[in-house]
């Protein structure tokens, strides 16, 4: 599990330096995520290590909750007076969002039927 740890906290680092060098608008760990994927991409598979750490991650992820609920409470009356301004916010981003991944998964769809013979 260490090693994966080891995978996550590298990337993380390229990232960050990636962002800092060439003064992307990205936040590093975001660069660095995408950066592994791509390499876990080309591998085809996902080493064990990377698995459990990831796994163990993912277990305390309801905690990163906290500080939403706590930011509720702190600026409700703010949430209060602009709530339309955030119910359009948050319709246009989650249609814009299906649509891009309904427009990503049937672009995919067409390359890997063409790239597999059918049997």
């Amino acid at each position: 599990m260490l090693l994966g740890f080891a995978w996550l906290l590298f990337f993380q680092l390229v990232g960050e330096l990636l962002v800092r060098l060439v003064g992307l608008p990205v936040p590093g760990p975001v660069l660095g995520m995408a950066l592994m994927l791509a390499v876990l991409l080309l591998k085809r598979q996902v080493p064990s290590d990377v698995r459990a750490a990831s796994e163990g991650l993912l277990r305390y992820l309801p905690l990163l909750f906290v500080p939403a609920g706590v930011g509720l409470i702190n600026f409700g009356r703010l949430l209060q007076q602009d709530w339309w301004v955030i119910a359009v916010t948050l319709v246009v981003s989650t249609a814009l969002t299906l649509v891009v991944t309904l427009l990503v998964l049937q672009f995919l769809r067409r390359r890997l039927s063409k790239e597999t013979p059918d049997v």
